[in-house]
């Protein structure tokens, strides 16, 4: 104890006080230890604060760990509470106690060494640690080229890059039909013996014949900017491929299916004699409950990032098994819409060439979720719908449904069924069965027939063309030319944000970003619906709220002007912001955007 608390008898605590007349001698009950050497719990009460103080940070600004050493106790948590982490190959474990404590507890030597427990082995395959780095300098650069994504500071503007290739180029690398393809080729391209067959059809050969480089090397540009793209995450979820890229020097965060079959890998534990490394074989075009948790994780990150979000949509729905349930598929996909819902950046759905949205992975990304930023497109080739034709069809239209088709079209069976009729009438009951033995023998000839042809028709229910007519894609976009379009439609939309983000301000409370967005886009006019010919219901929705637009913009210039501007605006036909439109210089329409986007 202190030395003046023990001079001082009063001061210590009443049960080590020596009772009157007692020899003088103390019980010490409390150690207080030296002021300021935080020896215990409020060791872990500044632990405490240094992760709340990360989880804030995590919302304010962009946080990354390098791990480049070992982590452990709050140090792991602090890793996690950062979210983006580049872990060292060697020697840097992320973990919550060492191995040599473990033995001590489990009583014999079951680890080796601590990167068995927490090695890039163990945090790359489980989502912890995003990329994986062979030394400090390789570590360092890659922090630097994820840094090079993100603005300068919340709020600010992004870092826009000369593009390594043209805007205008045509995005040549396409999937071939019923051929699983790796989805980075889509976004990044690939060389020529990497591309599918389909590719040199559509005259590839003719840039590689152009070329210096051997045939087989030369290069199939994909979607983004040629070398832009950094995957992240890539040991977790295998099923879904998400990472950060450039178009037209723009960065953006992405998030692609996967086609083709992935493996999970559950590695054993050697404190647990009983168990083995297992293998799990995920589907591609599903989400499982992993990949659904790095989805939501992944917007989650470009949302912090100030990123606008690519969403290359190829799935078939969730993985609903009963192990798949009880793993929280359900918790991990509402996640998926929580994280849309915050989103304050432009997202961009879009369902590439021979890919397909269906059932539940459609409802979680449909613009809906959050009107305010969240587009949908179609490639001409990309297909939507509750259920897959096969389905619908086992469903909708079975055999029995066929049969009675066939019977009401097929020229053989109505004349094998009226003689049928008379037969049974005659009660002639040898001809009647040799009858029916025909009609049995027609059918299974005809079914094949028109199963195929009631497949196909329900797949004509799925196609863009009836997507973009019932209002639930604002446009189809042929995949060749998808890199200029969104390049032109992501810069239009990044200055409406900012034009909508100076008119909040500018109005001093009385417009929300909502009602902003709404004032903008009736003034802008996006041009692709002012299409007289097109009668979908969403274009004729859209012009009727765009006639309410014109009459509440006259209603504002009523209120802020005298009566004669505003007989005067009205008459020219023109509203208080399209008026300011013409003022702008450049306009986004005239300086950068065609008429298209």
């Amino acid at each position: 104890c202190d030395s003046s608390i023990v001079a001082d008898p009063d001061a210590l605590p009443v049960e080590a006080r020596r009772k009157k007349g007692a020899p003088a001698i103390y019980k010490v009950t409390d150690v207080y230890g030296r002021p300021g050497a935080d020896l215990g719990v409020e060791n872990l009460r500044g632990s405490g604060t240094i992760a709340g103080e990360t989880a804030k940070a995590y919302r304010d600004v962009v946080t990354l760990t390098v791990v480049v050493g070992r982590s452990v106790g709050i140090g792991a948590y602090l890793v996690r509470l950062g979210h983006r982490t580049i872990q060292r190959r060697a020697n840097s474990p992320i973990i919550l106690t060492g191995y040599l404590a473990l033995n001590k507890l489990l009583g014999q030597a079951v680890y080796n060494s601590n990167d068995q427990l927490g090695g890039p082995s163990i945090m790359f395959p489980n989502g912890v640690s995003h990329l994986v780095a062979g030394d400090h300098l390789d570590a360092v650069a890659k922090c630097l080229k994820w840094l090079s994504y993100v603005p300068a500071k919340r709020g600010a503007p992004l870092p826009v890059t000369t593009p390594a290739d043209p805007v205008d180029r045509l995005v040549d690398w396409r999937p071939s039909p019923n051929t699983p393809y790796d989805p980075r080729h889509l976004l990044a391209g690939s060389s020529l013996k990497d591309a599918p067959p389909q590719n040199i059809v559509n005259g590839v050969k003719d840039i590689a014949a152009s070329s210096s480089s051997p045939e087989n090397n030369a290069f199939v540009p994909g979607f983004f900017d040629r070398d832009s793209l950094t995957e992240t995450l890539a040991g977790w979820a295998k099923t879904v491929v998400v990472g950060r890229a450039r178009l037209g020097g723009i960065p953006v965060g992405f998030i692609v299916t996967e086609n083709r079959t992935a493996e999970a890998q559950h590695p054993a534990d050697p404190a647990d004699p009983s168990s083995s490394e297992t293998f799990t074989n995920q589907a591609g075009q599903v989400w499982f409950p992993d990949s659904a948790h790095k989805t939501a994780q992944a917007i989650a990150d470009f949302d912090a990032e100030d990123l606008p979000l690519f969403i290359f949509a190829n799935w078939r729905g969730f993985s609903g098994g009963q192990r798949d349930m009880f793993d929280e598929i359900l918790k991990f996909g509402a996640q998926i819409v929580d994280r849309l819902v915050e989103f304050k950046k432009p997202v961009f759905v879009y369902i590439p060439p021979l890919a397909e949205l269906r059932g539940g992975a459609w409802v979680v990304v449909d613009p809906t979720i959050n009107s305010d930023v969240m587009e949908m497109y179609a490639a001409d080739e990309a297909r939507g719908g509750v259920l897959e034709p096969q389905g619908l069809v086992e469903i909708k239209f079975r055999e029995k449904e066929l049969k009675a088709m066939m019977h009401r079209l097929d020229d053989t069976l109505k004349s094998l069924d009226a003689a049928l009729t008379e037969a049974r009438s005659d009660a002639d009951s040898g001809r009647e069965a040799a009858l029916r033995s025909k009609v049995d023998a027609r059918e299974k000839i005809l079914l094949p027939v028109y199963t195929s042809v009631a497949v196909h028709f329900a797949d004509l229910h799925d196609t863009p063309g009836r997507m973009k007519h019932v209002g639930v894609v604002r446009r189809v976009v042929e995949w060749k030319h998808a890199r200029s379009f969104f390049y032109r439609r992501l810069q239009r939309r990044l200055l409406e944000f900012e034009k909508r983000d100076q008119l909040v301000a500018a109005s001093r409370g009385l417009l929300t970003k909502a009602t902003a967005s709404q004032e903008l886009q009736g003034a802008l006019q996006d041009d692709d619906d002012d299409d007289d010919d097109d009668k979908s219901p969403r274009v004729e929705n859209k012009k009727r709220r765009r006639g309410d637009h014109d009459k509440r913009a006259v209603v504002v210039a009523d209120r802020g002007n005298d009566s004669k501007s505003t007989r005067s605006s009205t008459s020219s036909g023109s509203t208080p912001l399209s008026t300011s439109r013409s003022r702008r210089s450049p306009s986004p329409r005239s300086a950068r955007a065609p008429a298209s986007s």
